[in-house]
């Protein structure tokens, strides 16, 4: 595909970890029109002021990385907030680009819309096969629902909105709320203070057992604007019109346990590990199945040790404006 770096992309999200990594990746390659909009600015869940600002702004392509997102506590917490502001923010964001002619958007997912107990490693047919994960069911249910707008889109209006669904991302701008976090922002701070305070031991929530894959979010960033510049018919011809979707991965998982003794590596921390078997533990495994994605051309290139020094840089050079409190 011929990638005209004139077009005006805008990347919804730009704040979080995933957009945030996205404009970097763009500006890398050369993109000279990247738009964003902060809250401050735009209020993704008001219908019409996201259809005001397409009619603003001559859009040529979409990335959708906003979301309200969060880990097994918080998801438990605010059931509610998650499945309603995540259901408006892709029908608010999908329907006006359409509405104001944008052919290209891709949509950002998650690996929760798959059953709790999909055939490991998680193809892409596996997608309503089985019951969701209980802990953060309205989120998944919301990111399915974002797929088949996009479907849905394509189906009926010759549109190109494709979706990638990623693995369990970490990185610069992770959110290391003590509560709303996810696994690896949690940890690296828990250990971060157990060095500074000088403590003998750390905890961490669960068995330890279960297993999780990873990928950081500039390798997230990178596959995203593949699957996004892939000639229509290279991408067709690796999907489906039902199953439009593509998982992003390492292919390779690990458990809470081997993350956690890497991360007391990564951060100097050399106490003891213990585990709080009273905590949840979510799914047993979520590993995605990366067949499709490596037939597209790409493949991750962060391993894991390297990327977590990389996150654990940014959150110590970041301390003080890391997203801490929410």
């Amino acid at each position: 595909m011929t990638t005209d770096l004139q077009q005006t992309v805008w990347v919804v999200g730009h704040r979080g970890m995933v957009g945030s990594a996205i404009v970097r990746r763009l500006h890398a390659l050369g993109y000279s029109k990247v738009l964003t909009a902060g809250r401050d600015v735009l209020d993704l869940l008001d219908q019409q002021a996201v259809r005001a600002f397409f009619a603003a702004n001559k859009v040529d392509q979409v990335y959708l990385a906003a979301a309200k997102v969060g880990g097994i506590h918080a998801n438990n917490s605010l059931p509610a907030d998650f499945i309603f502001e995540n259901l408006m923010i892709e029908a608010n964001v999908i329907q006006a680009a359409h509405a104001s002619g944008v052919q290209k958007l891709l949509f950002l997912g998650s690996s929760c819309i798959y059953p709790k107990h999909a055939a490991q490693p998680m193809k892409e047919d596996a997608l309503l096969t089985g019951t969701l994960e209980p802990t953060n069911e309205p989120y998944a249910i919301a990111k399915i629902a974002g797929i088949k707008l996009c479907e849905s889109y394509n189906r009926q209006h010759g549109r190109d909105y494709r979706s990638v669904m990623p693995t369990n991302l970490y990185g610069p701008h992770d959110n290391y709320h003590a509560e709303n976090s996810h696994v690896i922002p949690a940890l690296l701070r828990r250990f971060h203070q157990a060095v500074v305070d000088g403590d003998a031991e750390v905890v961490i929530w669960g068995s330890g057992k279960p297993m999780r894959e990873f990928l950081h979010v500039d390798d997230m960033a990178a596959a995203s604007v593949h699957v996004m510049q892939l000639d229509d018919a290279v991408y067709q011809a690796n999907t489906q019109p039902m199953l439009s979707h593509i998982n992003v991965g390492t292919g390779v998982d690990c458990t809470i346990g081997e993350l956690a003794a890497t991360i007391a590596k990564v951060t100097g921390f050399k106490g003891l590990l213990s585990f709080d078997a009273t905590k949840p533990d979510g799914a047993p495994r979520k590993l995605m199945d990366v067949s499709r994605l490596k037939a597209l051309g790409w493949q991750a290139s962060i391993g894991l040790e390297d990327g977590l020094r990389d996150a654990y840089d940014w959150f110590v050079a970041n301390v003080d404006n890391a997203r801490m409190h929410g």
